[in-house]
């Protein structure tokens, strides 16, 4: 993407995805209804439809099962092999580093007076607090400012290692606070790495995300660096199937997040 549009890209990707693009497709079809008849009718019927779909959990999870393919959560086996690797490594040397990848922060969460970190970006981080206990590996957090935050707000990886301290009792060995986006992610996390004389870097971010990141991060460090994706936070099968199939807002978030991971693969972002 242009480095002029990227500033835009918040405004841009809410546009492109639903329920915005399907809200502006019934409206575009509803004005064809009466000058073209079938036309407005099949525009319409498809919007409805696809608004169906897409606040549907089941459409969610097809579609990070099949189309972004992510890969799948670790089991103790993978757990047992990282531990292994981590207290075979030469003494007085860190060969392996698990790092989390934000996924966003709050200004200021009123409730605590202080930022905060999303949802989201808090379950990264505990996955990988929880990670770095059961394998021993350091743990870091790559993380910045958004495109759409303001300068001198506090970077996310900082706001990260104030909640890895004082509610998981962990300190991050390596805070990166100055990327923006996935690509940055990665080409500055890859840096701290190498000087570290990392040669493993165990990446957690969702299992929706992870697809974008493996690919940034491989692209990146070539083959001076071996990159596992360890996923998390997926969307699973819900006990009552039928309610996999009819709209909710859960459904809405998990589509629109599967989906922009779909609109940025295809982007190049």
């Amino acid at each position: 993407m242009p480095e002029f549009l990227s500033a835009y890209k918040p405004l841009l990707t809410a546009l492109v995805l639903p329920p915005a693009s399907l809200i502006l497709l019934v409206l575009v079809g509803s004005r064809l209804i009466l000058p073209r008849r079938v036309l407005g009718f099949t525009l319409v019927l498809a919007a409805c439809l696809g608004l169906w779909l897409t606040s549907t959990s089941g459409f969610a999870r097809v579609l990070q099962q099949f189309v972004l393919r992510t890969p799948p959560a670790w089991t103790q086996a993978d757990i047992e092999a990282l531990r292994k690797e981590v207290k075979g490594q030469p003494r007085g040397r860190t060969e392996v580093a698990i790092m989390v990848l934000g996924g966003g922060m709050k200004p200021r969460a009123p409730e605590y007076g202080v930022s905060d970190l999303t949802p989201a970006s808090h379950q990264r981080l505990r996955y990988g607090v929880w990670l770095a206990r059961a394998t021993g590996a350091p743990l870091g957090f790559s993380g910045g400012l958004g495109w759409s935050q303001l300068d001198g707000e506090t970077p996310e990886a900082r706001i990260a290692e104030r909640l890895a301290q004082e509610e998981f009792g962990l300190r991050l060995r390596w805070v990166e606070d100055l990327s923006r986006d996935t690509h940055e992610n990665a080409a500055r996390t890859a840096a701290l790495l190498r000087s570290a004389g990392v040669r493993k870097v165990v990446i957690v971010t969702h299992a929706w995300h992870m697809p974008r990141a493996l690919r940034s991060f491989r692209e990146v460090v070539g083959n001076d660096m071996q990159v596992v994706g360890a996923p998390m936070g997926f969307h699973v099968r819900r006990t009552t199937p039928a309610l996999e199939w009819l709209p909710s807002s859960e459904g809405l978030y998990e589509n629109r997040v599967v989906l922009r991971e779909l609109l940025a693969w295809l982007i190049g972002a």
